[in-house]
């Protein structure tokens, strides 16, 4: 009875270390420089098969590494990839720069990168199912108004989109955070948006809750939660409404919790259960 309880203690970290991270530089011909991905496979990746693909997208001051090293579980993404028999990729952008293509300064242009360069290289270079219904795409804060924005606008590449404490509209008027903060974040959005950055609606397609008519359209399943102590609770709940408006079918929730790391790791495991529902291997 004593050695098999030891078995069960030791047995998953055994199970969940053989997932394997790699780091890879994607040159971006759009905005002329290289960014880092970390590209993490599951043991069962030996060549023989084709895998989904889930991207996880990091927050607004974040890294390529975040979900990674910040988590309140170590290595929960090489287990979710072991769980879940899935390759995911966690892809660096530049701050607060919501994922978005701006139309202001070449530097600014992920969507591009994400959509033209990044899935195409992750096609080419690892044995994925390159196609829609095998692809999912979600995140944190800022990446999860990336999740959102990207699939919407590219409903060819993804089945499934899910948003942890999304920014589902970058109006920081909705946000509940110090003003100066507020006002930090509108010169952003202005120098990357310019005449292009309007708050009131009919809202502008360079923010989530501007894109709910093509999310009808496109039928993409969607998920999104929030923490009811989020500063960015306001924001999703206009999303979750707009959506109702719209008879938008989609999953909300809102839990116990706030804009920090113990959260979106908390809400790791549910996101990925719900993308494994809709992708197809």
């Amino acid at each position: 009875m004593r050695k098999s309880l030891i078995l069960l203690v030791f047995l998953p970290t055994l199970v969940f270390a053989q997932a394997k991270v790699d780091t890879i530089e994607v040159f971006s011909q759009a905005m002329n420089k290289t960014l880092k991905a970390a590209v993490t496979t599951p043991s069962t990746y030996d060549g023989s098969k084709e895998f989904a693909t889930l991207y996880l997208l990091h927050g607004g001051s974040g890294a390529f590494s975040d979900w990674h090293k910040k988590t309140t579980e170590p290595g929960i993404v090489n287990r979710m990839a072991e769980e879940y028999d899935l390759i995911i990729v966690t892809p660096g952008v530049g701050p607060s720069s919501y994922y978005y293509d701006s139309p202001k300064m070449d530097s600014v242009q992920y969507e591009t990168y994400i959509t033209e360069e990044l899935i195409p290289l992750v096609d080419q270079r690892y044995k994925t199912l390159a196609k829609k219904e095998s692809r999912a795409i979600t995140g944190l804060s800022m990446g999860g108004h990336g999740a959102i924005m990207l699939s919407a606008k590219h409903p060819d590449l993804f089945a499934v989109a899910t948003s942890m404490s999304g920014v589902m509209n970058i109006d920081t008027r909705l946000w509940k955070v110090p003003e100066e903060f507020s006002k930090l974040r509108q010169g952003q959005q202005r120098e990357m948006l310019g005449e292009d950055l309007r708050y009131d609606a009919p809202f502008n397609t360079y923010t989530a809750v501007g894109l709910v008519d093509k999310m009808k359209e496109n039928g993409i399943a969607l998920l999104m939660d929030c923490g009811v102590d989020d500063f960015l609770l306001e924001t999703n709940r206009q999303m979750h409404q707009l959506l109702l408006e719209n008879g938008t079918p989609h999953d909300y929730t809102e839990r116990p919790g706030a804009h920090t790391w113990e959260y979106w790791t908390e809400a790791l495991p549910y996101h990925l259960l719900f993308a494994d529902k809709h992708l197809s291997r």
